[in-house]
């Protein structure tokens, strides 16, 4: 019985409680009755006793329910359907892969894939053909991944070519990350059941008890499961079934409603710490490792055992080289591997691969300085996993980056630098207001990380630095938006408006030619393929012009890392004249040779009508001819050790 005194409508929040909890019902029964226990070719999704999966959450929760949906975050993994699979399966050949063209078709819902055994033992004149129902996809933002069903249990294997979202193209899958040239590649077979489960579903259980690799994942051994696929509610607010139980009774969720109190069913991020919540982010937006062996084996028979809330540290190793170089984990990991800190991290410790967001962030001094939690830079500083209800953009605008609304310019950073804001931004930017000098983002988190073929901020604040550049060879921010200038230049500046010691090292080249130049010319893959963004990036075009790019760009498309010359590319389009330019960058060679002798000629032709000019410190003589001696050293001088990101 209602009492009196709470009124209709009590009387009416009582009755939407009670249909929401048989809607629950109802729900539960028909997601339960989903088959996915009688699909034995690939991982499937099954709940467990704490896990509910999203769909008990969309009832109550519509409007956070409908912006996660939206999210790349969902899409993360699908099962492969004509719906889910963005690349074109009827009929396709795709040749860009190694040995025999690969054959894609649809069968009725099925999507199907003929190409040579990936996994083949040599023996024979070549592989032998196979063909496979691809069952899975992973990625839909930037990249597609496909799996396919390898007929050893749940095991997937990999096509050997990727779909290329915003060209809608197929790439060999080498060519969509930094992959050393003559490296030979190594079967993905198995891989996502013992790596990307982890971070790309939601309580990913690999359920296998041998050490990733082994033969074992070729056997009826493997079962792996999730609870969900893609990073899904459960991801970030943990297992919700005790949730879901007690918020069945609508007085329950009336009284917390009316009086305010925290439901402690369930992790809210957003009440957390901020260093606690940006954990949550961190479980996958860092690099970790096992502590030990044993850790590993209990995650690939059980699952990871951190849950939202959780001291991240306990269960995982992060790997922060500059503060755990020293460790016994990081000892074991280096005697495994030699590069394993310097694929990842700038010399100084500063992250170069995307995907490790949270090593960025915590050693950023708005996080390990603060003394406060309002004022302690977070994740959720900048992020959000749902769209607030007053953000005016659509979905698809806001899921990109999935920035909050302040985040767009430099709102988050004047929550706590207040005297930036107003007349103070341009006194302390030394730049107009309006204009991307006085952008916090572009001078504290500029883009030296990279990874899916672009580059993406550090997510380290940082201050612009001619000696932390001199140290470890990483491109600073001045110098990627004025490209056409020295690092003596940018010594000069900061010196003059900061007061910053300008450097004593600075040699000949550091001083006579533009900063950009010598890391296109000198630097490893990872720095050729931060300029050839940086060359692309309109701000910087503005800021140094672009009647010189164009040569440089070129001198890019003939790279040896396949992910360097699509970059490139793509940044010579921008430029005057480039628009349509036609580059393929899985071309063999003959052919790139060609096109890029044809950006040349464009440019030399353009040159001619602008009438010439010279400038040393972009390496060209007064009639506009390269001062081939000085280019051509520095060109001796790369740096030509392997570059490999784990991406």
């Amino acid at each position: 019985m209602i009492p009196a005194r709470l009124g209709p409508a009590l009387v009416a929040t009582a009755a939407i409680g009670a249909a929401t909890a048989f809607g629950y019902e109802l729900l539960g029964r028909r997601v339960g009755a989903r088959p996915e226990q009688a699909i034995s070719d690939r991982p499937i999704q099954v709940r467990t006793d704490e896990y509910v999966s999203s769909s008990a959450c969309q009832a109550c929760h519509p409007s956070q329910y409908a912006s996660w949906h939206a999210s790349f975050h969902r899409t993360m993994t699908q099962v492969a359907t004509p719906e889910s699979v963005i690349a074109n399966f009827d009929g396709v050949t795709v040749a860009d892969v190694p040995g025999r063209p690969m054959r894609l078709e649809v069968s009725g819902r099925e999507l199907w894939a003929e190409l040579d055994e990936p996994d083949w033992d040599g023996k024979g004149d070549a592989p032998p053909r196979i063909r496979r129902r691809v069952v899975m996809t992973t990625g839909s933002h930037h990249q597609q991944i496909y799996w396919y069903a390898t007929g050893h249990g749940r095991t997937l294997g990999q096509l050997p070519a990727i779909q290329l979202v915003s060209e809608r193209r197929w790439i060999p899958r080498w060519s969509a990350t930094m992959h050393p040239p003559n490296v030979p590649l190594v079967s993905e077979s198995g891989s996502w059941n013992g790596v990307c489960v982890v971070c790309h579903t939601t309580q990913g259980r690999p359920e296998f008890s041998t050490p990733f690799g082994s033969e074992a994942l070729f056997t009826q051994d493997v079962d792996t499961k999730a609870v969900e696929f893609g990073i899904a509610c459960e991801s970030c607010h943990g297992p919700a079934g005790e949730h879901v139980q007690a918020n069945r009774n609508p007085w329950r969720r009336y009284i917390l409603h009316l009086t305010g109190q925290v439901d402690s069913t369930l992790v809210q991020p957003a009440r957390l710490s901020p260093q606690r919540a940006s954990q949550v982010c961190g479980q996958c937006h860092s690099l970790w490792e096992f502590h030990d062996p044993s850790d590993e084996r209990h995650a690939n028979r059980s699952g990871l055992p951190y849950r939202p809330g959780d001291e991240l540290a306990t269960t995982r190793f992060i790997v922060q080289p500059t503060t755990n170089m020293g460790s016994e984990t990081m000892k074991r990991l280096l005697d495994q591997d030699a590069n394993f800190v310097r694929d990842i991290f700038w010399s100084d410790g500063m992250v170069r691969s995307t995907g490790r967001e949270y090593n960025g962030l915590i050693d950023s001094p708005c996080y390990k300085n603060a003394t406060e939690p309002s004022r302690t830079l977070s994740c959720l500083s900048c992020h959000s996993m749902h769209k607030a209800a007053d953000d005016t953009r659509p979905l698809a605008g806001w899921a990109d980056d999935q920035l909050i609304s302040s985040a767009q310019g430099n709102g988050a950073c004047l929550s706590c630098h207040a005297p930036f804001g107003g007349t103070g931004l341009a006194n302390h930017t030394r730049h107009r207001a309006d204009s991307s000098g006085s952008s916090c983002y572009n001078c504290h988190m500029p883009h030296t990380t990279y990874g899916l073929l672009k580059t993406i901020r550090s997510h380290q604040i940082s201050s612009p630095s001619v000696q932390a550049s001199l140290d470890t060879g990483r491109p600073n921010a001045c110098n990627l938006c004025h490209l056409d200038k020295t690092l003596s230049w940018t010594a000069e500046h900061l010196e003059q408006w900061y007061t910053i010691p300008r450097p004593q090292a600075l040699g000949e080249d550091d001083r006579s030619v533009a900063a950009s130049v010598v890391w296109l010319l000198r630097g490893d893959a990872g720095k050729r393929a931060i300029i050839a963004q940086a060359l692309g990036w309109r701000p910087a075009q503005q800021a140094s012009g672009t009647n010189w790019m164009a040569p440089y760009l070129g001198l890019l498309l003939n790279d040896s890392y396949d992910a360097v010359r699509y970059i490139a590319a793509r940044s010579l389009k921008t430029l005057p004249e480039y628009e349509g330019f036609e580059f393929d960058f899985v071309a063999p060679q003959e052919q790139r040779l060609a096109r890029r002798r044809r950006a040349l000629e464009i440019w030399r032709d353009s040159r001619a009508r602008q009438g010439r000019s010279g400038d040393a410190a972009l390496l060209f003589n007064p009639d506009g001819t390269f001062i081939a001696e000085r280019l051509d050293r520095l060109l001796a001088e790369r740096d030509n050790r392997r570059i490999y990101y784990r991406e």
